[in-house]
């Protein structure tokens, strides 16, 4: 069978006993990697005020990451619109794209990305930066990085000739409505989303999308959290960090990612499992390249990218790198 192209999503995780150089040198390593492995797109989050995440501009991050790599799309995943300016976000990557023609993404969120306190430290006292302005500033936003001929004397960027690609996030139904209407790819937060919201929202985007010039059709992509390993067990291993952390984000407990043996270590009742957002898919490479083909089969996606906080980036390129080639031999 033919096969969706398969993408990455990252944190730049900060682990225990190591800073944040040592997490960004990580996500470096894993872009590198993945770069080489084939994979069409290399996405970094942005989160505020967590111990755990050194991913916290995205744009400066992406400048790195697009320099250090060769082939291989490179963006948010996602620039959290209501924490800055419209200008201001439109000039960052029409900046980048200027430097790196044809390989920018600017995937756009409405979430805080952090605490409340955090939000409003990050917006200071500016009444326009607030989540009801979210559909006007991201209208200025595609109208600031559009071919077409600026309504105002506002340009991002002087002389363009390439543009970002624009795509709208979102774990509910929201994001969805807000892609259609406006006619841009979608990217479903599968990996977190805890509404069960997939199904809905993969039908009203499809139902309601309104063409536009760049995107006469839909286009959707699915994220997955992901681990593969030699055994079902050792995956399962490997994977215990993530549920740590995903406990400690849930109950505001912070602090770096510990290692396995530390979550090994650390009860999780039925009902912190029960609690953890979103779905992991965790084994063998043939056991997850099954899962993500359900999803597909599912969803309809024409694109899955592949989140996965571990603690240590070599267990994350090895998991790529097996993903990949399963991907690729049974397609």
């Amino acid at each position: 069978m033919s096969r969706v192209p398969l993408s990455v999503l990252d944190l730049a995780t900060v682990r225990e006993g190591h800073d944040s150089a040592d997490a960004l040198r990580g996500t470096t390593e894993v872009a590198n990697a993945a770069d080489e492995l084939g994979y069409a797109r290399f996405w970094v989050a942005e989160h505020h005020n967590m111990p755990a995440v050194a991913s916290t501009s995205p744009p400066v991050l992406i400048a790195h990451l697009a320099a250090q790599t060769r082939r291989i799309r490179v963006g948010s995943g996602g620039v959290m619109l209501p924490n800055h300016m419209p200008f201001v976000v439109a000039e960052q990557f029409a900046l980048l794209e200027a430097l790196h023609p044809g390989r920018i993404d600017l995937g756009i969120g409405r979430a805080p990305g952090t605490d409340q306190a955090t939000a409003a430290a990050l917006r200071g006292v500016s009444p326009h930066l607030t989540v009801e302005q979210f559909p006007d500033h991201l209208r200025m936003v595609l109208a600031l990085l559009s071919a077409e001929p600026p309504a105002s004397r506002l340009r991002a960027t002087p002389a363009a000739t390439t543009f970002p690609e624009v795509w709208m996030l979102g774990s509910s139904t929201y994001g969805a409505q807000v892609a259609a209407a406006l006619g841009l790819p979608f990217c479903y937060a599968y990996h977190f989303s805890m509404g069960g919201d997939l199904d809905a929202a993969v039908h009203l985007y499809r139902s309601g999308f309104r063409p536009s010039a760049r995107h006469p059709e839909p286009h959707l992509m699915v994220s997955a959290s992901v681990l593969a390993a030699d055994t079902a067990e050792e995956a399962q291993y490997l994977a215990g960090p993530s549920r740590v952390m995903a406990r400690s984000l849930r109950t505001g407990r912070l602090g770096p990612m510990v290692s396995p043996e530390t979550a090994a270590a650390t009860d999780l009742s039925d009902v912190d499992l029960s609690l953890l957002p979103g779905t992991q898919y965790a084994g063998t490479a043939a056991d997850v390249v099954a899962s993500l083909d359900e999803l597909v089969v599912r969803t309809g996606a024409a694109e899955l990218i592949l989140a996965g906080a571990v603690y240590d980036p070599r267990t994350r390129t090895d998991s790529l790198a097996r993903i990949a080639k399963e991907w690729g031999a049974s397609s």
